[in-house]
């Protein structure tokens, strides 16, 4: 029993550690644009032009100013917490998908002469990831998770329409989408069930 607590407590603790780090880097960045003349929003993703795709993951990191970088600090902070106590290598290959699924449907979708770039596709990815987790893996726990998920953040699916003038549906929607798809590419494999034992005679 104290094996196992030890462990929990040591995946939280380098779970808190990663996300404090990654928002820590969030604004680090941020600080870095402000002081230079915001030279790392050309780094955001332009639609349609092939360079562009080198700036996919980039993109995922910057923000457009303080205000963008605070509003979305503490929905990924709590998200990726829960999604990295999971493990961190499929922590990380959650996001890669994400990020690149993400930045994909914006480069392919959004209005030409505009330029995306913050976080808010990997929130919502980790949240649609979060949501259907339990189910693909048949983990009651997660299943639990997903709904105390859906009961805090499940208003910010209205984010995946295109409501809100200067914000990135595209990236919302296609962040979604990235999620789900990696809770399904990327689950656990099912135990085989444990063989009847039979007595001859």
């Amino acid at each position: 029993m104290s094996g196992t607590r030890t462990s929990t407590t040591a995946r939280a603790v380098t779970a808190g550690a990663v996300m404090l780090a990654w928002i820590a880097l969030l604004w680090l960045l941020e600080g870095i644009d402000t002081a230079t003349g915001h030279s790392l929003d050309t780094y955001g993703v332009s639609p349609r032009e092939p360079a562009e795709l080198a700036d996919i993951v980039p993109a995922a990191f910057l923000h457009s100013g303080w205000e963008h970088v605070a509003s979305n600090s503490v929905p990924l902070l709590v998200l990726g917490f829960i999604a990295a106590l999971g493990g961190l290598r499929r922590f990380a290959a959650v996001v890669l998908v994400v990020i690149v699924t993400s930045g994909l449907g914006v480069w392919l979708t959004a209005p030409p002469h505009t330029v995306t770039l913050g976080a808010s596709g990997v929130v919502f990815g980790l949240l649609g990831y979060l949501l259907v987790r339990g189910f693909v893996d048949r983990r009651p726990v997660d299943i639990v998770i997903g709904v105390a998920v859906a009961a805090v953040y499940g208003s910010l699916l209205w984010g995946v329409l295109p409501t809100q003038p200067g914000v990135s549906w595209q990236g919302h929607l296609f962040g979604l989408v990235g999620g789900v798809v990696a809770a399904f590419v990327l689950r656990r494999p099912r135990r085989p069930p444990e063989p009847h034992g039979y007595v001859t005679v």
